[in-house]
């Protein structure tokens, strides 16, 4: 079987066999085939698609090429979030914590950027000293010990993904159904997980831009995650506008925490980590519906007890938990400058992956699989669409170490927003839910 004959076979969009796909995955594990074929069979699979066999074959393959994580000696029933990626999405650093300190264990294995979407991981490595590079023994101690971890996939855990996820990232085939399906719950399955609920983001800043392609996913991996006898549910999410009001690493981080002090009464992240959150309690048996789910997760941030749970993770990762408190603890940009609005009127629209592209000008994404990101640098919104914005109002702050990329990133903000005389109609958080 040559590498070659499958790129081309896939290339004029025929039906690659199981025996097939399990070649390809393997020579992405051991090495064998270059990044140069591996990066033109992704982007056969971009233009012309994968069967739903091909794509359970795909996922199976990958959960084999490695271990898979045995949560057996951790009590109680673990449950797993996982988001397919947007822009100011921090929800895993709000909902983790307050999912544990309900008493549900959560041992979660999260990813790197993509794109122009951030990554929890880069993020959580914002609050100094903090490590996500767990060995599965630790992380499974740590788990047992303060109910949450927050780490790296380790080299043994679905190997094949590791490799494909980096590549995607940089060679323009991150938004591929097929692809999708089977990094996530090849991931989400062998991390070991009871129950997964699923944040499918759709929208302009989502690598689904369309609903009923959002919906064809979020359907295929509840199906998935059934068929391997896990309980899921998928949310469907607005991704039209940030979710949060931070966009880049330590910023995101400081919008968490600012959350979980009990500092931010209403906010579209703070409702749908709440949301999450309880689908997450809800599939564990640890509350009678949605509301009740709300409302206990809230108590949590209201009595403090969501904070000192995000203490113990940052402290059991090596990092300084004062900064739960003292936020400014987190990496500072030397230079902060606001974007004001040209015109009046109401904001109507955002392209949000070109505000996902301005704070990677900064310095807060990966262009390329080698690049460093800068933890201190982003972006902090200061409208929302629908805001009546008056000429030389505030529309964003930037955070940079350059002022070069701070004029850059500036225009593109600019070219993002779209402002009119009509306010617009107010778009909904949760859009469906899918599965149990």
């Amino acid at each position: 079987m040559r590498m070659v004959d499958l790129i081309i076979k896939k290339r004029d969009s025929y039906t690659h066999t199981k025996e097939e796909i399990e070649f390809i995955v393997k020579g992405v594990t051991d090495e064998t085939i270059p990044d140069y074929q591996i990066t033109a069979w992704l982007m056969a699979v971009f233009f012309k698609g994968m069967s739903d066999k091909e794509v359970a074959d795909l996922t199976l393959a990958m959960l084999e090429s490695g271990d898979k994580m045995d949560l057996s000696s951790i009590p109680g029933i673990k449950v797993d979030k996982h988001s397919t990626g947007g822009v100011g999405d921090t929800t895993t650093l709000v909902l983790a914590p307050l999912v544990a300190a309900a008493g549900i264990p959560v041992a979660k294995i999260s990813g790197r950027g993509l794109g122009h979407t951030g990554g929890t991981l880069d993020k959580l490595e914002s609050i100094p000293g903090v490590t996500t590079a767990l060995s599965i023994e630790d992380l499974l101690k740590q788990v047992r010990d303060i109910g949450v971890a927050v780490a790296g996939q380790t080299a043994n855990l679905t190997p094949a993904d590791k490799h494909l996820y980096s590549l995607r990232d940089v060679t323009g085939t991150v938004d591929s159904i097929p692809l999708i399906l089977a990094s996530v719950m090849s991931k989400k399955i062998a991390s070991g997980a009871d129950c997964l609920v699923l944040d499918v983001k759709v929208g302009s800043g989502a690598f689904m831009k369309k609903l009923e392609h959002a919906r064809k996913l979020a359907r295929s991996m509840v199906n998935i995650g059934t068929l391997m006898k896990r309980k899921t549910a998928a949310l469907i999410t607005d991704m039209d506008q940030p979710l949060g009001m931070a966009i880049g690493n330590a910023l995101e981080v400081m919008e968490a925490l600012e959350i979980l002090r009990g500092e931010i009464s209403s906010s579209p992240l703070k409702e749908v980590s709440l949301t999450l959150g309880a689908y997450m309690l809800l599939l564990a048996g640890a509350c009678e519906n949605i509301d009740k789910g709300k409302e206990r997760l809230q108590k949590l941030i209201s009595n403090g007890m969501g904070a000192r749970k995000m203490e113990q993770l940052i402290e059991a990762q090596k990092g300084d938990p004062k900064v739960v408190e003292d936020p400014y603890l987190l990496p500072q940009a030397k230079y902060i400058s606001s974007v004001l609005s040209p015109v009046d009127g109401y904001l109507q629209s955002v392209n949000t992956e070109e505000v996902g592209r301005a704070a990677m000008i900064l310095g807060a994404g990966r262009e390329r699989k080698s690049d460093r990101i800068d933890p201190s640098v982003g972006i902090w919104l200061k409208k929302r669409i629908g805001d009546k914005i008056q000429k030389g109002d505030p529309i964003a702050v930037i955070h940079s170490n350059d002022k070069d990329k701070t004029e850059d990133s500036g225009k593109c903000l600019l070219d993002a927003y779209k402002m009119g005389d009509e306010k617009p109609e107010e778009i909904p958080l949760i859009i469906d839910i899918i599965g149990q």
